[in-house]
């Protein structure tokens, strides 16, 4: 592993230990479902790490709220 890659999986480990202190405190319900879609980035961290940056960003934007995409506070608790 190269230092640069290193470095990459540093950051991406300090978001999602971030992620992982915002979704702590949220309320059960959104919690819930919150939970589930950051284990899913988890677990796909192991695997491939830039696919894995790509969804917390997108996680990230819907957990502040930030969402660009059209609907997205209307999507059912699913996902």
């Amino acid at each position: 592993m190269a230092a640069d890659d290193r470095l990459e999986d540093d950051e991406l480990a300090r978001r999602l230990r971030e992620a992982h202190r915002r979704v702590r405190v949220l309320p059960v319900a959104d919690r819930e479902r919150f939970a589930r879609r950051y284990l899913a980035i988890c677990d796909l961290a192991k695997r491939d790490p830039d696919r894995a940056a790509a969804r917390l960003e997108a996680f990230l934007a819907d957990l502040y709220g930030d969402s660009d995409t059209p609907g997205a506070q209307k999507n059912a608790s699913g996902d």
